[in-house]
């Protein structure tokens, strides 16, 4: 057969896998769109005091201020607020503010930094957090189920009776006289490479590419040293494992471990009162980082974290715990959710058991057993 003609076969084959994942995933998604049209209209809504948290440095924020003015008149709730983040004025004071003037429900407007800083405040108070996601990645809002790619159901699951309990994680740098409480997280936080990809990665670019800004980033942060101390993990039994001498690539807490195609840590649990902590390492330069792109691939792909077993130069250990405390060498940055923190030697990883509660399509089995959704505020 000629080779023109084995090329062609190969190509069409390409295309017609290609033609036929694409069309398995529009299925996949209209069955989910449709799915959940049918759990919002078994939703009741909820008439209470609603204060809209907003980002306006997101560039529809405006536009998705004014939207949900006119979604709130059509549903006739008519306690509703709006606080805008400021420089000086973070997700968390504004939620605090919000809960001053009474609000039951406080709904964050923005990415995963809006979200993380409103949890903060409202997590153990007994109000209810709803999400409207216009960030980049929206990591949380993705891992709990809430659309965002459709504001007017975001809107609906919101404004309606349906909650989940979710733990809170906390990351508290010991180092710091001036930190006055934990910084919260509610999908990955880190210190080490994964803080400095974040803290290098350009903006503009982000704009543009979205999370894969982040890669951009990693590439040109390969060669950068490991880090080295020690750490001591506290389990739920309450026995404690000290590693000295530990050299790594980064140290992560997860309490959500799905990123878009991607699975970090598989065996992460946002309602299991425990933190993921992973340690992650390579050797060798370049084939570390591509074993380690195997390891990820491999986690992904068979749901069990740890690395491949065809990994030589790179290492994922997972180790789970109620908290870890660590002690660097060399002061290291730090990032809770995408935000970066100022460079630390020394900070304690904390999990707050089902302290938050948040508004999501898919409630709590407890919540539904009966069929009936109390209104949780």
């Amino acid at each position: 057969m000629p080779t023109a003609t084995i090329v062609a076969i190969v190509l069409a084959v390409v295309a017609g896998i290609v033609i036929i994942a694409a069309a398995a995933y529009l299925a996949v998604r209209a069955l989910r769109r449709r799915r959940l049209a049918e759990q919002l209209d078994r939703r009741n809504d909820d008439q209470v005091h609603y204060a809209f948290i907003v980002n306006p440095s997101k560039p529809q924020a405006a536009e998705r201020k004014k939207h949900i003015k006119q979604f709130c008149k059509a549903k006739g709730l008519t306690e509703i607020e709006f606080i805008e983040t400021k420089l000086d004025k973070d997700g968390r004071a504004c939620a605090k503010e919000a809960l001053a003037h009474g609000a039951d429900v406080v709904v964050a407007v923005g990415g995963d930094g809006t979200v993380r800083t409103v949890a903060s405040a409202v997590s153990g108070t007994g109000h209810a957090l709803g999400i409207i996601p216009i960030g980049t990645g929206n990591l949380f809002a993705r891992n709990m189920g809430i659309p965002v790619d459709d504001i007017d159901a975001a809107l609906s699951v919101a404004t309606s009776h349906g909650s989940r309990h979710v733990d809170m994680g906390r990351l508290t740098l010991l180092d710091d006289p001036d930190s006055d409480h934990g910084h919260a997280f509610l999908i990955i936080a880190g210190i080490g490479f994964d803080a400095l990809m974040i803290d290098d990665t350009d903006p503009e670019l982000k704009k543009n590419i979205s999370w894969l800004a982040y890669f951009v980033s990693g590439v040109k942060n390969l060669f950068a040293p490991k880090y080295h101390g020690s750490v001591t993990i506290r389990s739920a039994d309450g026995n404690s494992h000290t590693i000295k001498g530990l050299a790594f690539r980064t140290f992560m807490a997860g309490n959500c471990g799905q990123i878009p195609f991607f699975s970090l840590m598989p065996d992460a649990s946002y309602d299991d009162g425990i933190l993921d902590f992973e340690i992650i390492d390579t050797s060798g330069g370049i084939l570390g980082w591509a074993n380690l792109f195997g390891d990820v691939v491999h986690q992904t792909i068979t749901g069990k974290s740890g690395s491949s077993p065809l990994s030589t130069n790179s290492s994922i250990d997972n180790i789970q715990g109620v908290s870890a405390e660590i002690m660097l060498e060399k002061p290291a940055l730090a990032q809770v959710d995408g935000d970066m923190l100022p460079v630390t030697r020394h900070i304690r990883f904390d999990v707050e058991r089902k302290a938050l509660c948040v508004r999501v399509p898919e409630v709590d089995p407890d919540l539904s057993a009966t069929g009936i959704i109390p209104p949780i505020k």
